[in-house]
């Protein structure tokens, strides 16, 4: 199988910075994308950055310009530096990653989500 295991939120004032790390582990075989959604209360899940094999990286809108997504492919690990952070970035953060696995006898493309590490951005 295969897991996905985010660090690094918590608790910041309103132009502070936040530094979350989801590491991939398990049966891997290769990674394909990995990025960022988040959650806010009330809302829906949405993108915030991810990072393809080729090394391209998207934001949202949003968030473009404050933080930056990048991958360590050695430790199939990818961090979120969040800065100049706002109160209206307070949502639970997911990891999120396009992951083939062996199982042993079978090559498996799938989906995967870490479990959301809480990011509250307030004075």
């Amino acid at each position: 199988q295969v897991q996905l295991v985010e660090s690094g939120g918590g608790l910041v004032q309103p132009g502070g910075s936040l530094r979350l790390s989801c590491a991939a582990s398990g049966s891997i075989f290769k990674i394909y994308a990995m990025g960022w959604y988040r959650q806010a209360p009330g809302k829906q899940r949405e993108l915030v950055a991810d990072s393809t094999s080729g090394g391209s990286i998207n934001y949202a809108d949003s968030v473009n310009g404050r933080f930056t997504c990048s991958r360590d492919n050695a430790k199939n690990t990818v961090y979120l530096q969040m800065n100049s952070l706002k109160p209206e970035d307070t949502a639970i953060y997911y990891c999120n990653a396009d992951i083939t696995r062996y199982n042993g006898n079978y090559y498996i493309r799938g989906d995967y989500w870490g479990q959301g590490t809480q990011v509250t951005v307030s004075s």
